[in-house]
């Protein structure tokens, strides 16, 4: 029976098929922003907290469904320090009265409550800084292209500027479709995506290359396949010992980080996928060719070859 390392995948013959499942999966995306757009939350548009201490550590669920239950929208609920110490997040305008009002409802289930605070929370990041944050980021993609250009060549620049956005506007693309909570975690993990991602297309690249300059044919796709193929191994034990870890912070983590683990789980998802195929691939449709990487002979001049 053959091993996983042993094995040889065609990648690059269902390339096609991967195309058209990552065009798919950016239109849906785009789609979604355009018409439903993103559910910021309380960090980018601002709200009320409200902090209150339990004499017995409560089930934040309960806490969240009650309040819910109530009419408030958008609770996010989690411990401050102590496990009897509640902050509660409601998406909202400032009332004076709010803190009360939450109060009189968690203790109307037998529950000793007191009010530490109740007050507004201004939006963390606000249209100048989002705006900061996007230009940020495509100086980043500027940048990523940059360097692979300068470490490879620059048509593995374009593959990989692509397959980062590529990730990108998938994640975001969930986010919005799902109407999933984007705050300033997801932008944080968002970040660390792209991060992941180039990581892994470098690794892909980099063996790409190399399979190149060694392999005494010029089938390009038969070169990609025996590359990627090499790297196999290795980018599914990097995933899949990654995602282990993600899997437990989203259900260990709690409140605070559970979207922050979503983000993370779809872009490695979807960042392995686009370095198998995304990055590899495009370097086929931009014509890659052996004699990007490997310059001609310099050709000896007339007098050094008359020369005794």
């Amino acid at each position: 029976m053959k091993t996983l390392v042993n094995r040889q995948f065609d990648f690059m013959g269902k390339r096609r098929i991967a195309f058209i499942i990552s065009g798919l999966m950016i239109l849906v995306s785009i789609a979604s922003l355009l018409f439903q757009q993103l559910n910021l939350g309380l960090d980018f548009t601002g709200g009320t907290l409200v902090e209150v201490r339990y004499a017995v550590a409560p089930s934040l669920d309960a806490v969240r469904q009650t309040l819910e239950g109530s009419g408030f929208r958008d609770v996010s609920v989690q411990t401050f320090g102590a496990s009897t110490e509640v902050l509660i997040r409601l998406q909202q305008a400032f009332d004076p009265e709010v803190g009360d009002r939450v109060v009189s409802l968690l203790r109307e289930g037998g529950d000793r409550v007191e009010l530490v605070r109740a007050e507004f929370v201004g939006a963390q990041v606000g249209e100048q800084l989002r705006d900061q944050s996007g230009l940020g980021l495509l100086v980043a993609l500027g940048v990523v292209m940059l360097y692979v250009a300068f470490r490879f060549q620059y048509k593995f620049a374009i593959g990989a500027l692509l397959a980062l956005m590529h990730d990108v506007i998938i994640v975001v693309g969930v986010f919005s479709l799902f109407q999933l909570e984007f705050d300033l975690t997801v932008l944080a993990a968002l970040l660390a995506v792209i991060g992941y991602s180039l990581n892994d297309t470098i690794v892909v690249y980099d063996r790409i290359r190399e399979t190149i300059r060694t392999s005494r044919i010029d089938d390009m796709p038969a070169i990609f396949n025996e590359a990627i193929n090499l790297t196999l191994s290795r980018t599914l034990a990097t995933s899949g010992t990654t995602l282990l870890v993600l899997l437990a912070l989203l259900i260990l983590g709690g409140d605070m980080i559970h979207y922050f683990s979503i983000a993370l789980i779809l872009g490695i998802v979807v960042g392995t996928f686009s370095s198998v195929y995304v990055a590899a691939a495009l370097l086929l449709t931009v014509h890659l060719e052996r004699k990007d990487l490997i310059p001609p002979k310099k050709e000896v001049d007339a007098e050094e070859e008359q020369l005794p």
